[in-house]
């Protein structure tokens, strides 16, 4: 493993039994042992998760709004201070090369946290001539994800701020001490949960794991996590989108997609076109029998080929189940459909995207 992109909380997971993936040049977690016991802390516990990998970036300057807004579908003028929106970001067409959230620590101070690391170079070629400064910051922002209904309670138990007042996609715009070190604190995550995300400084990173796991927060890697990413309807990069072929629309995120106000987003012609008549919709399926399709296999209606599933899984709430992209003609709930699994197809039904909470009640509460 590269020491390059190698997650300052690398050394302890090792000691915990941990195995990695490289994708790219960065590192994640697979799992610690028991990627059964690491999903059921996500849903019935508390679950930590090393998101370093994830691409921060910090935009300052006169022109930060325009120039995020430039790429970027959501609203981020009217975003206030510790608030966060997530979106898709788009090229010129209106095409989705990334997706992510922004952050507002001031008017001309901003995070972005997305998938891509060519971000920085997306952002300034779009808006040449912007007053803006763009800092790739993942090397100094360790982002522990801390998810689960005992989460919050854990973590009020390590700090002084009022955690319980924090909205869902809120973050304290200034560190506090939690387990006596100085950590933002983020209320976002990637489960369908109630959950928190932790930025320490890299020195104190593995401090503060040290006692989030002493209290009882299990370790997880994303074998687990991509069980309950599918369970909550919640898309990857290169997996259930392609860079520079789907829209935003293709994959849910309608409500991230500004429409009523002009922001200045590249791509609003195709952008307003697909709000108008989206062609395709993002659902979950449910699966007859125990086989898993392959990523990326074909959905029939009849001999009709009418999507793909993008993400399937064997899931311990609701059996076989996959994300796919629907033609929309057949993309309403309880639509009897097919999917192709082996050299045969098993019968599937069109069920919400988030087949674990569809109102997303739980990540709110």
């Amino acid at each position: 493993m590269s020491d390059a992109n190698k997650s300052v909380l690398t050394g302890i997971q090792e000691q915990q039994g941990a195995t990695f993936m490289q994708d790219g040049d960065w590192y994640w977690t697979v799992n610690l042992g028991d990627p059964q016991a690491e999903y059921e802390a996500i849903r019935t516990g508390v679950s930590l998760w090393d998101v370093y990998a994830l691409q921060k970036w910090e935009v300052t300057g006169p022109d930060a709004v325009a120039a995020i807004s430039r790429v970027f579908t959501n609203n981020v003028a009217t975003l206030a201070v510790g608030q966060v929106r997530y979106g898709a970001f788009v090229d010129d067409h209106g095409l989705m090369i990334d997706d992510g959230t922004v952050y507002k620590l001031a008017d001309d101070h901003y995070w972005v946290m997305v998938n891509s690391d060519v971000f920085g170079e997306e952002i300034t070629g779009a808006s040449p001539d912007a007053d803006i400064t763009v800092t790739h910051r993942t090397h100094q922002m360790p982002v522990i994800s801390v998810q689960g209904p005992g989460s919050r309670q854990m973590l009020q138990s390590l700090t002084d701020a009022d955690l319980q007042t924090l909205g869902y996609f809120r973050f304290l715009p200034e560190r506090v001490q939690v387990a006596g070190v100085k950590t933002w604190v983020l209320r976002t995550g990637f489960s369908g949960e109630l959950g928190f995300e932790l930025i320490p400084d890299p020195a104190d990173a593995e401090t503060l794991w040290s006692t989030l796991c002493g209290l009882g927060a299990r370790p997880i890697g994303l074998d687990a996590v991509e069980i309950a990413r599918i369970e909550a309807g919640l898309i990857i990069m290169a997996v259930d989108y392609q860079v520079g072929e789907t829209s935003p629309f293709d994959v849910g995120l309608d409500k991230t997609v500004v429409t009523k106000t002009d922001t200045g987003v590249r791509g609003r012609d195709a952008l307003l076109a697909a709000a108008a008549a989206p062609p395709n919709r993002f659902k979950t399926l449910t699966l007859a029998g125990s086989e898993v399709p392959e990523y990326g296999a074909e959905v029939f209606h009849g001999d009709d080929v009418v999507g793909a599933v993008t993400s399937p899984t064997s899931s311990p709430a609701h059996g076989v189940i996959g994300l796919a992209i629907l033609r929309s003609d057949v993309a309403d709930n309880g639509t009897s459909l097919e999917v192709a699994v082996g050299d045969g197809r098993v019968k599937a039904t069109v069920t919400d995207l988030s087949i674990h909470d569809p109102a997303k009640l739980k990540p709110r509460s």
